[in-house]
């Protein structure tokens, strides 16, 4: 068994969808498996020149892949189905290749309703969190409780160690949200309630020695949708937000922006273990001529693309790992 994992290294929203897709282009693998999260993410993919917004289902349906939303998931039933259909009506065969592990849980009506009183976090109000609460305090539902799931179910178990249809299994795990919003790791309690390091893929059923490679994902500048104040004083981040469209892909509230934390990009990539990074956005600095980033707290302003770029990956490869391959891109649809 082998096993690459795509990781968020902020605060979501950076391109994992698009890595993901690009993974599964151009690599052979037997499953692609969603670790963590639930409606509440949103991966913007363009797949043969068309736009898709995927919520619960894993980027592998693209390309025939079976792709398994992992028992790290909570899964809304109606919204699962609603996004099977339109996949479907667009030509990709959803309902053959996506399968749900028995022991996800599911997100309720109740969940919903007590998820949109929430004014203190930023919540995307998709019931997540409540979700979570109610597996952790062991009174959760299991997807296998629901009939309308029926036909999705698998035993993860089973799907990893005892089936034969594949041999030698390579897997994709695409994660969601972000390292700043992982409940342990980032600003808490401005945080999401499921873990989004490469130990939450790990605990879908994976020993961590098949781990091939961590694919990072981050932005040549940062993004955050929430309740705590995180944008800076600088007007240019109003024309970032518009040049970069930088509104939520699943609730359309605006972003917020400032610069690259280097050290929180430190701090993740150390964390999950990252290399190969993929800095997503470059093209929105390059449009405006403007390169910044803090190391610690003070703001570096950088004369070129270029000095940027020599200085993220000189101090990457010294600090975190000096064999890390680092991709900038500037491609919406490819890494």
């Amino acid at each position: 068994m082998i096993a690459d994992v795509v990781v968020d290294l902020q605060y979501g929203d950076c391109g994992k969808g698009k890595v993901a897709h690009t993974l599964c282009r151009d690599n052979y693998y037997t499953h692609v498996i969603r670790y963590n999260g639930g409606c509440n993410a949103g991966h913007t993919i363009y797949h043969k020149g068309k736009k898709f917004i995927t919520h619960h289902i894993p980027c592998g349906v693209f390309f025939g892949i079976k792709s398994i939303i992992g028992p790290g998931c909570v899964i809304h039933v109606d919204t699962f189905l609603k996004e099977i259909e339109q996949l479907e009506r667009s030509g990709i065969p959803a309902s053959d290749l996506v399968k749900v592990a028995s022991n996800a849980h599911l997100i309720t009506d109740f969940h919903r309703a007590e998820d949109g009183k929430d004014e203190e976090i930023g919540t995307t109000k998709r019931g997540n969190g409540p979700a979570y609460r109610d597996k952790y305090a062991r009174k959760g539902v299991r997807a296998s409780e629901d009939p309308r799931l029926s036909s999705y179910i698998i035993s993860m178990y089973h799907e990893l160690y005892e089936n034969d249809e594949f041999g030698e299994l390579e897997i994709l795990f695409e994660g969601a949200q972000g390292f700043g919003l992982d409940p342990d790791w980032g600003d808490y309690p401005y945080v999401t309630s499921s873990h989004c390091t490469v130990g939450s893929a790990i605990l879908n059923g994976v020993p961590p020695g098949c781990i091939r490679n961590t694919w990072g994902v981050a932005k040549i500048y940062e993004t955050y949708v929430g309740a705590k104040d995180f944008e800076g004083p600088d007007e240019i981040f109003d024309e970032i937000r518009e040049l970069g469209q930088e509104f939520g892909s699943t609730t359309g509230r605006p972003r917020q922006i400032n610069w690259l934390d280097f050290d929180m990009l430190k701090m993740a990539s150390r964390v999950n273990g990252v290399n190969k990074l993929v800095i997503n956005k470059v093209d929105i600095l390059r449009a405006l001529e403007t390169w910044c980033a803090y190391d610690g707290p003070n703001l570096y302003s950088f004369e070129s693309e270029q000095d940027i770029r020599f200085w993220i990956e000189s101090k990457l490869k010294t600090e975190v790992n000096d064999s890390m391959t680092v991709y900038f891109s500037d491609d919406k649809e490819k890494i």
